[in-house]
């Protein structure tokens, strides 16, 4: 019988959600939803060193954002709480104690002078210093001391680890769902440390231990976990459970060079990597949240970084990639971090907006500037329909559309150059002709002043650019007529009247 799908994000609170932590957490959870499974949420805050307050909140808040929330976490269906490994200390001792039982690992008690020593002895040799089979009976071990004295040293409260024991001369081969057959040699490992004295135990065991009683079916994580994948296909062994299947993703790679996206990457090119702001004393590194993304624009990029679904489609409701996604078809090599297609995404999820959805969200952005009570919705409407097709952000909204709201003190001197002797004439002219018409629709007024210049020989770009000048300020905007009927008969003359003036 196969098992139920179950599968988990597990972040450290270390400190803001990286955006390649938030890709690993969408490919679980599109995994778990594509195979009527279980998305869950554990917090791996084993290492009290690195804890920094605020950031559990931020990963819910991010994931809540994002709309991929967990189905368990903290106070949430806690089918197998605790959620937060610092909760599940005793469990682990429990464990720890039973691999040093099995002969699977022992007690080691050198000091760090000790094993400087060590290390400094091999690398005079030419060597790298491993502690593994080579070594570890030589050292500071139980392996060398007897069973009473381990205990007396132990009840003497002499500092101690638990590291595993590495079975020597095995070839590995482990199967990876992204990657395929992947071979290690058990000599080259270490023994890595699995508890130590301060009663913690390391990631190495508390994620074998949780993901064993949590019923993880699945592990989904990123490529720089590969090489720990041995040690924990050992450990289920070592404990006689079923080991999970596991699925290295690839890296989020910069947008330029070789390597890794790093913080330092988006605050350099001004691209966030981050889900939402995160604020320190230091200041805020920002978030897609607050610099105008859709979550649902950050979640159809993400998903594309590193997968796809073999077809040319590029854009996917959540849905949508729910019903495709196959960890299969994830590649192994790096993706390139596009912060202009990360953008684009943005214009595509911005354009789909219904158009009063966008004059709320613009709304606000008003207010700042002073026009909080004097707009009405329907007109607020009209404009955004006007200009978002040319906006990647709400927060552009207003350059594009600030003449709609005031008339233009200045005037771009480039576009000033269409203003020739005759202007002022024919914009008067321009004038009498608007004061006549009744009805104030864009496409009747565009009739009529057409008319009037067809009827009077008037070359198109000797009215046309001086008008929009007049309206705008600038040579910009959309359709000329759109902007004439939103800002009305009077608006309209008052500023023809003003560019007269002025020019």
């Amino acid at each position: 019988m196969s098992r139920q799908v179950r599968v988990r994000f597990a972040p450290s609170p270390t400190g803001p959600l990286h955006i390649g932590g938030v890709r690993t957490a969408l490919f679980n959870y599109l995994f778990a939803k594509k195979n009527n499974g279980v998305f869950f949420l554990r917090i791996e805050d084993t290492d009290q060193n690195r804890f920094v307050p605020g950031a559990e909140e931020y990963i819910m808040e991010a994931l809540e954002w994002l709309g991929i929330a967990p189905d368990e976490t903290i106070g949430k269906n806690e089918k197998f709480g605790p959620y937060r490994q610092s909760e599940r200390k005793e469990l682990y001792q429990q464990y720890a104690a039973e691999l040093i039982n099995s002969e699977n690992a022992y007690y080691a008690f050198d000091t760090a002078e000790a094993l400087d020593s060590a290390r400094k002895l091999e690398e005079d040799q030419g060597k790298t210093f491993i502690y593994n089979h080579t070594n570890r009976e030589k050292l500071d071990t139980s392996l060398v001391i007897s069973a009473d004295e381990t205990a007396k040293r132990i009840a003497d409260g002499e500092h101690y680890v638990i590291r595993f024991k590495t079975p020597v001369n095995e070839t590995l081969h482990l199967n990876d769902i992204i990657r395929g057959d992947v071979k290690f040699e058990t000599n080259l490992l270490d023994d890595k440390v699995l508890f130590k004295s301060d009663g913690m135990p390391t990631y190495h065991l508390a994620n074998i231990v949780d993901d064993h009683l949590m019923e993880t079916s699945h592990v989904i994580r990123g490529e720089e976990w590969l090489p720990s994948m041995p040690l924990h296909v050992l450990l289920y062994r070592a404990f006689g459970w079923e080991a999970p299947e596991f699925a290295h993703l690839p890296l989020i790679m910069k947008p330029v060079g070789n390597g890794k996206l790093s913080k330092r990457d988006g605050d350099k090119m001004g691209f966030p990597v981050f889900p939402l702001d995160w604020k320190t004393t230091e200041g805020i590194s920002s978030g897609y949240r607050e610099k105008g993304f859709f979550p649902e624009a950050v979640i159809n990029f993400l998903a594309l970084l590193g997968w796809n679904d073999g077809t040319d489609k590029e854009l996917f409701s959540l849905e949508e990639l729910v019903e495709a996604f196959d960890l299969n078809r994830v590649h192994k090599a790096g993706a390139k971090f596009d912060p202009e297609k990360n953008k684009w995404f943005n214009h595509q999820y911005l354009i789909k907006q219904e158009d009063a959805t966008l004059a709320k969200a613009y709304t606000p952005i008003l207010a700042e500037k002073g026009f909080s009570t004097t707009l009405e919705l329907t007109k607020l409407t009209k404009i955004v329909s006007l200009i978002k097709e040319r906006a990647d952000f709400v927060s552009e909204f207003w350059e594009m559309s600030d003449f709609f709201f005031v008339a233009p003190t200045a005037y771009d001197e480039k576009a000033s150059k269409n203003w020739k002797a005759e202007t002022p004439a024919l914009m008067q002219e321009l004038i009498s002709v608007i004061e006549e018409i009744t009805d104030f629709t864009s496409m009747n007024i565009e009739t009529i002043v057409k008319d009037w210049m067809t009827k009077n020989e008037i070359g198109m770009g000797k009215v046309m650019q001086p008008f929009r000048l007049s309206l705008v300020g600038a040579l910009k905007g959309p359709h000329l007529f759109d902007i004439v009927e939103v800002i009305g008969k009077d608006e309209t003359i008052n500023r023809i009247k003003k560019a007269i003036a002025t020019l």
